[in-house]
């Protein structure tokens, strides 16, 4: 038996880790990350009641980091938890957070 596991098994073991510590609440809500073939998509989310409060896409992670950011001072948050979901923290999701930071997002 093989124990090489592939890429996106690699990514599910490893959001279920940070899943478990982590959790959006009304005052710090989680920004979530995925990642598709044709763009990146960004949410706020309370983990409380199971509400998403802003979401974003776009196919340039900085755009989809920016308008979030905007979407989220509108709602008067600036404080989340980032929930980078099993992605490594590189390239385009390294993106997305310093376009949120950007934005004034706090992390």
């Amino acid at each position: 038996m093989s124990t090489a596991k592939t890429k996106i098994e690699k990514i599910e073991r490893r959001h279920r880790r940070i899943r478990a510590t982590i959790s959006g609440t009304e005052e710090r809500p989680r920004l979530s990350v995925f990642r598709s073939n044709k763009g990146m998509y960004v949410q706020l989310i309370n983990d409380d009641k199971g509400h998403t409060l802003a979401q974003a896409h776009s196919a340039d992670a900085k755009t989809a980091g920016i308008e979030l950011a905007k979407k989220a001072k509108a709602l008067k948050i600036t404080k989340v938890v980032f929930d980078r979901g099993g992605y490594l923290y590189t390239g385009k999701i390294k993106a997305i957070a310093d376009a949120a930071r950007e934005g004034g997002l706090i992390f």
